[in-house]
């Protein structure tokens, strides 16, 4: 079976959702193919603090009405320097300028809502997706679904699979450059149904490694550890996760803390990773099919969402204007705002955590752990480092696509 469409959106994660949404809004066609189901994508448990810019961006999508009703507006946060707590003050330091406490999942759930009310083509479940001719003007997807091949015939591909899709890889390895950064540690997250220890989020850095107070309502949490990668998540019990997290948190905090069965235990890895360009021919890369970063600042939903801007944008001047080169800029404008992202968040992950090893970073430990010592000294003490923390967290504003 063939069908056509402008853009075939290949993942159906909360950036293709989002996409689909935005240019349906602006009349142009898409069909979303994902290969697996809306409840294996909706059990994805992932970030939840959104930019300004994010925010503002959902609202224009029409897809706002629970995050604004259900979403925890955040003036803030702390970070506990060896128990020591400092409050960043984002909207005294960035002058007017928030975030907001809504999880990945909700926003997924509220744009599946929105795109099903609107009748719009999705394919779940596809299988052997693969992706032809996107350096011509004629691209093609290609997919096995319920035993029957189809092909779409677009005019351009936006790849929002993921790390591990099929996008990228249809990249020639020698037209793509990947810069990658492992990190010799990784986050133990837990979700739990009990209320949070903190109405915003503490990041924590002590003696004992990194750890952070995190929340997705009023009545759900969200806790992180630092642990080595060996560590494997059958060796941590409940009751061992939440001893470590109260040698962890500041002591003030602690009589707030309340503790419960985990819902949802993992280890995640933690790697800075940015695909050079982000485009070949009319196949675009979106979010963590082109970049990856550390959790530690928030910038992995966020950054993806600054690339549906970004492409949304283009799109809507290469189909509405008639501006037949405005796609071919996706990949520089959006890579700016990509490696802001990435190296605040690799600053961040520096600064918070500890580094177990002999050498870091191209410096002996000892050296690294007083150069980073002195940095967090100044940026925590001063307004003016304080600022900068404020201006990077809440997100660099969108850039004007003209």
């Amino acid at each position: 079976m063939n069908v056509k469409t402008k853009v075939a959106i290949i993942g159906a994660g909360p950036s293709g959702l989002l996409l689909g949404q935005l240019l349906h809004k602006a009349g142009i066609d898409n069909i979303i193919v994902e290969r697996v189901s809306p409840d294996y994508v909706l059990g994805r448990i992932r970030a939840g603090i959104l930019e300004q810019g994010f925010v503002d961006l959902v609202r224009e999508a029409g897809v706002h009405e629970r995050m604004d009703k259900e979403g925890h507006v955040h003036d803030g946060f702390d970070i506990a320097y060896y128990g020591k707590r400092y409050r960043i003050d984002l909207n005294k330091l960035t002058e007017g300028s928030t975030v907001m406490c809504y999880g990945q999942t909700e926003i997924t759930r509220d744009l599946m809502e929105a795109r099903s009310a609107s009748g719009l083509n999705s394919y779940y479940e596809s299988e052997k997706v693969e992706l032809h001719n996107v350096e011509s003007d004629s691209p093609q997807v290609t997919f096995i679904k319920d035993g029957q091949t189809i092909t779409i015939d677009c005019d351009y591909i936006a790849g929002c699979d993921g790390f591990h899709g099929v996008s990228r890889q249809t990249i020639p390895a020698d037209k793509r450059t990947e810069h990658e950064r492992i990190y010799p540690f990784g986050w133990l997250g837990v979700l739990a149904d009990v209320p949070p220890v903190s109405d915003e989020l503490i990041y924590c850095k002590t003696e004992r490694g990194f750890a952070l107070a995190s929340m997705r309502s009023s009545t759900r949490s969200r806790y992180y550890l630092q642990v080595p990668l060996t560590d494997k998540v059958e060796e941590w019990s409940d009751e061992a996760f939440w001893d470590e997290l109260k040698k962890r948190l500041p002591e003030d905090s602690l009589k707030n803390l309340t503790t419960g069965p985990s819902i949802e235990k993992s280890i995640a890895p933690l790697r800075s990773f940015v695909c050079e360009p982000m485009q070949l021919g009319n196949l675009f890369l979106v979010g963590d099919a082109a970049h990856i970063v550390p959790p530690t600042g928030a910038k992995g939903l966020n950054l993806a969402a600054s690339d549906v801007y970004t492409l949304n944008k283009l799109l809507q001047k290469r189909f509405n204007d008639n501006d037949l080169n405005a796609p071919l800029r996706y990949s520089e404008i959006a890579l700016r705002r990509v490696w802001h992202g990435e190296r605040f968040s690799w600053w961040m992950s520096n600064m918070l955590h500890d580094f177990d090893q002999t050498e870091v970073n191209g410096m002996d430990k000892a050296t690294f752990d007083r150069f980073m010592q002195s940095e967090l000294d100044f940026f925590l003490n001063h307004e003016e480092g304080q600022k900068v923390i404020a201006r990077q967290y809440v997100g660099m504003p969108y850039e004007e696509i003209n």
